[in-house]
């Protein structure tokens, strides 16, 4: 079956065909980087990790572009109120390219723990501003745009099909009374930002055919994503509340300057809850990243939002943290078991759980049930390890390649070099081994000479430092325990 995403803008699954064959162009939104990550933040990032890395594994060239909002991004969202990181900067009492760097350096240090691999590109707004000014100017020489009082906006007018992504109309813009500011000065209502006039005292801003402002938040994203991927973008992802303004603010404006279509495939995906609720700062339930790695393995976080699907509600809680860390833990011991155990004479064909675990990929990216089918894959392994002819060398080979490919090089979670969450390095690790083979060894004699209370101490003692001995009809296995 070849790979279906369900576009947001057709509202259906379609088969996935690249602009140019073998190589996709992928854009998604990047962080306004005015406060530390949170859970929410995780899981649009985690989850459009997963789809650039099953893409290469797929055989294709991606190249992956997320920007950095530095500028222009307002609280609320659209034509009024701050700019978020000048307002951070003003209760740190710093400057707001301060706040921004800062900000930015400690995203990706939680997207790191996360295992979240960086885009091929990672640009700046701030670092951007010529391309935005270009393309304003293009918008306002075409007349989708029109420039008022040292503002620019543009003409939602002059482009019917405003709104086509999220499915509002002006006339919903205007009735909701949200998001949308009646301003005097816009010929229209629902017209929103490209370019905004600089008030005194205000610090990031540049000079512009129209005087000295800022960029609007819509403009950055289709100036960047047309200048690395072309002016069809293959994928372009984002968090589902970016649909209406963000995202039906680029489709607008970049149509209405390149006469081609925007996007090819547009991916959202849903929102974190917290009991049911929907997570976020105003409700004083925002999990904070960094927090809750204090008391959480990152890898079980991953593992913990690649069970639901992308475009599924994530609902945070103790006992689903839990819950995940058990079941990677259960990989993580199946791959580790694999690494230890001795070859014997048993086949194992791997071949029918890579064509399922293939199909569910393929099928919208679904990682809840290619997770299911590595955990059905892990039982049959340890069921065939269990048997006196346990697995040959081959069969020890292809089953390991199956876990670090699926689980490690596509989810991201299991791996040779990550049984134990990638804290030791590989010479540590090989001296761990060591010295666990030597006890163990001690552990055999002590058995052999019937002296049951070293063998046990030995045991109990390894279990206290991390070390999970479980003795078999093939002899003794060990693995290093997880934290809860």
């Amino acid at each position: 079956m070849a790979l279906q995403i369900y576009n947001s803008l057709s509202r259906s699954k379609e088969t996935f065909e690249p602009v140019h064959p073998g190589v996709v162009g992928m854009y998604v939104c990047g962080p306004t980087v005015y406060g530390h990550a949170h859970l929410g933040h995780a899981k649009s990032y985690v989850s459009f990790d997963v789809v650039a890395r099953w893409l290469r594994q797929s055989g294709y060239r991606v190249r992956y572009v997320q920007n950095i909002t530095d500028v222009g991004h307002l609280t609320d969202d659209a034509d009024q109120g701050e700019d978020k990181i000048a307002r951070q900067a003003r209760l740190e009492k710093t400057d707001p390219m301060e706040v921004a760097q800062y900000y930015t350096r400690s995203f990706y240090e939680d997207m790191d723990r996360l295992g979240v691999e960086r885009p091929n590109i990672a640009p700046t707004a701030t670092g951007h501003v010529p391309e935005q000014i270009a393309l304003i100017r293009q918008l306002v020489e075409s007349s989708h745009a029109y420039v008022v009082n040292g503002n620019v906006y543009f003409s939602v007018q002059s482009f019917p099909d405003y709104g086509k992504l999220s499915g509002r109309t002006d006339q919903d813009a205007l009735q909701s009374g949200t998001r949308v500011e009646v301003r005097s000065e816009k010929r229209h209502p629902s017209d929103f930002a490209l370019w905004k006039k600089a008030e005194e005292g205000h610090i990031m801003k540049w000079e512009s055919p129209w005087g000295t402002g800022y960029p609007g938040w819509h403009v950055e994203c289709s100036a960047m994503s047309m200048k690395y991927l072309g002016e069809t973008v293959d994928i372009h992802g984002g968090g589902m509340e970016n649909k209406f303004p963000h995202h039906d603010c680029e489709i607008a404006q970049s149509e209405a300057a390149t006469g081609r279509p925007y996007v090819r495939y547009w991916m959202h995906n849903n929102m974190v809850t917290v009991g049911g609720i929907k997570m976020g700062k105003s409700l004083k339930n925002s999990v904070n990243l960094k927090d809750l790695f204090r008391e959480t393995d990152p890898m079980v976080i991953r593992f913990f939002i690649l069970q639901s699907h992308y475009r599924s509600p994530l609902d945070f809680s103790e006992a689903a943290i839990r819950a995940s860390s058990a079941g990677l833990e259960k990989l993580q011991d199946t791959r580790q078991r694999l690494q230890n155990t001795m070859p014997k004479t048993g086949n194992f064909d791997s071949a029918a759980f890579t064509e399922k675990f293939t199909a569910a990929m393929d099928d919208d990216f679904n990682t809840p049930l290619a997770i299911s089918i590595l955990f059905d894959f892990s039982k049959s392994v340890n069921s065939a390890l269990d048997k006196q002819e346990g697995l040959s060398t081959d069969s020890i080979a292809e089953a390991a390649a199956f876990l670090d490919t699926f689980a490690g090089k596509v989810l991201g979670v299991v791996s040779a070099c990550n049984e134990t969450s990638g804290h030791e390095s590989g010479n540590s690790r090989q001296t761990l081994e060591r010295v666990i083979a030597i006890l163990l060894d001690m552990r055999i004699e002590a058995r052999k000479n019937k002296d049951f209370a070293l063998s046990d101490r030995i045991r109990d003692m390894l279990l206290e430092a991390g070390v999970e001995v479980k003795d078999t009809r093939e002899g003794a296995s060990w693995s290093l325990k997880t934290e809860p």
